[in-house]
């Protein structure tokens, strides 16, 4: 059984010639994640392709949940409306402890 935390890795991919305007769309999105409820972390990163890498971790589920469906990631759906080359790829994962808790958790 899977509770929490919860990690996510959401792959975006930008349309042609768009992946500037993408990065800077989607950096100006990111505060307003970060004062959502049980955001422990919320980054994106540079990704080979014309790819934009972000890595989530929420306290709950339900703190997900409550993201996926509220105002900043609408807002985030507004920015990146035509940057992108389709919809993102959201991969939810369950963390496995192993090793060092600071180095073996996200």
């Amino acid at each position: 059984m899977h509770e929490s935390p919860i990690a996510v890795v959401a792959i975006f991919t930008a349309a042609p010639g768009r992946l500037d305007d993408l990065r800077a769309a989607l950096v100006e999105a990111i505060p307003a994640v970060h004062e959502e409820q049980g955001c422990e972390l919320y980054a994106i990163h540079d990704g080979p392709d014309d790819k934009i890498w972000m890595i989530e971790k929420w306290t709950t589920v339900a703190d997900l949940d409550a993201h996926g469906s509220g105002p900043a990631v609408a807002r985030l759906g507004q920015l990146v409306a035509g940057l992108t080359s389709g919809p993102a790829e959201v991969i939810r994962v369950h963390p496995i402890a192993a090793g060092a808790p600071a180095q073996g958790l996200l």
